[in-house]
């Protein structure tokens, strides 16, 4: 989605490594969309796109893009040293902060987040599930939460927002 105002290097760079790992932000407004399709009949895939947008802008998502992403990317070339590599590698469920930094996101809007957060995070509908398919030889250790905790803030801010109409 493409407004008027100038991006800064920070989020040009979150969008454009979102995108090379495989995540459209239409990926994520469809998971918007599964969070607040039962409390808003009407809603449009569009809506949801647009506070996936507005979620984005923010530097707080932007850094923990950048650092996630970067954190995969490094262990996927197994350039982390030990036993940082085989953690991340492997996405160790004892691991942690991986959600750790996705809570960072969900933070900016208010508390229903972490709600939504945990539920995506529990089912891992949509692209969720293909980030958190480990026999691709792709680590997605931080991008699958990452992923969740932009639609689970992007959701919360949708619901603030109909809350205020």
């Amino acid at each position: 989605m493409e407004n008027n105002r100038a991006m800064s290097i920070s989020e040009t760079t979150a969008r454009l490594w979102l995108k090379n790992r495989g995540v459209e932000l239409k990926d994520i407004a469809e998971l918007v969309m599964f969070l607040q399709k039962k409390y808003h009949p009407d809603l449009q895939l569009e809506e949801c796109l647009e506070n996936v947008d507005r979620v984005i802008s923010k530097r707080e998502v932007q850094n923990a893009i950048l650092t996630g992403i970067q954190l995969d990317m490094l262990a996927e070339k197994g350039l982390l040293d030990e036993p940082l590599q085989s953690i991340i590698a492997v996405d160790e469920s004892l691991y942690g902060v991986d959600e750790i930094l996705a809570f960072s996101i969900v933070n900016v809007y208010g508390s229903i987040g972490f709600t939504n957060y945990g539920y995506i995070d529990k089912l891992k509908p949509g692209i969720l599930q293909r980030l958190n398919d480990h026999t691709s030889g792709e680590c997605h250790t931080f991008l699958d939460d990452i992923v969740g905790a932009i639609a689970a803030a992007a959701s919360s801010r949708l619901a603030h927002r109909a809350d205020n109409n």
